[in-house]
């Protein structure tokens, strides 16, 4: 359902801002301990390059040289020692900070998780996942508008399950339930993304369709055909009746959807005409 994941977005920008900089952390500690790792190998070298030499050519017992010699190799020594520790605060740091951003990114989940389960609890109903009452209500008075505004086609298609209570009776609500799923996902499949699909009653069903023209919504209807459902070994078939209305100039949602509902117990009464009709022998 394209059009019901981009009705609200929960943007994952600040965990992955977080995650963005850990990484940033990740590549400032590699370099930083091979600038440690290289700098106390030269400060080694150093020391081994006034040691060694004076040790070969035997000046090495002059007190003079000795003591500057000692000098040196002491400050080298030390000059190791602050660098080292200079590294070891920095990855102290370093480490404090990750945990920090970590527990950021476990806490911008949460709310992102949050924030998805009030979006659900609002928005959709959660049997069918398809949006409920209150927001495709809001949703076509917003499309009227848009429609009215710019002069743009707008289609209503309401739904009504036939036999919905029969089924409910004779194989409990648990099959009533599949029922309905099997025709929401249908009806999910059967439209574009800009529609917008909602469970509108127990069994009705209001589709939304900006910008649909009479022989597009033929085209719905044609979709939903054949549905099925498997209860306890048995195949059931999904029987739907259909009324739509195409927005006239000036019309306001109620009158829009009042001759939709018109239109879609005129063809419940057609087909229970029907029905009840004698088979010719």
């Amino acid at each position: 359902m394209d059009e019901q994941s981009s009705v609200v977005e929960f943007s994952a920008a600040p965990a992955k801002d977080i995650q963005n900089t850990m990484r940033r952390m990740d590549r400032r500690e590699w370099w930083l301990w091979s600038y440690a790792i290289t700098i106390t190998l030269l400060l080694m070298m150093g020391i081994a390059s006034f040691a060694f030499p004076a040790l070969l050519s035997g000046t090495g017992t002059d007190s003079y040289y000795s003591f500057f010699l000692n000098q040196a190799v002491r400050g080298l020594v030390g000059l190791v020692l602050i660098f080292n520790v200079y590294v070891i605060y920095q990855q102290l740091q370093i480490t404090r900070i990750r945990r920090q951003l970590t527990d950021q990114v476990f806490a911008v989940d949460k709310v992102e998780v949050l924030a998805q389960e009030v979006y659900k609890m609002a928005l959709l109903d959660p049997l069918t996942g398809l949006f409920n009452r209150r927001y495709i209500e809001q949703r076509l008075e917003d499309e009227i508008s848009r429609s009215q505004r710019h002069g743009r086609a707008l289609s209503v298609i309401l739904f009504d399950l036939d036999e919905f209570k029969q089924v409910n009776d004779t194989y409990g609500h648990g099959a009533g339930d599949a029922l309905l799923k099997a025709f929401a996902e249908r009806l999910s499949r059967a439209t574009r993304g800009s529609d917008a699909s909602a469970r509108y009653g127990g069994d009705e069903f209001l589709v939304v369709l900006p910008e649909c023209k009479p022989e597009n919504v033929q085209a719905v209807l044609k979709r939903l055909e054949g549905i099925s459902v498997d209860i306890d070994g048995h195949k059931l078939p999904v029987a739907v009746s259909a009324g739509w209305a195409e927005l006239l100039s000036d019309e306001r949602a109620k009158e829009l959807l009042d001759r939709a509902d018109a239109a879609l117990y005129g063809n419940k009464r057609m087909k229970a005409a029907a029905h009840s009709q004698p088979v010719a022998s």
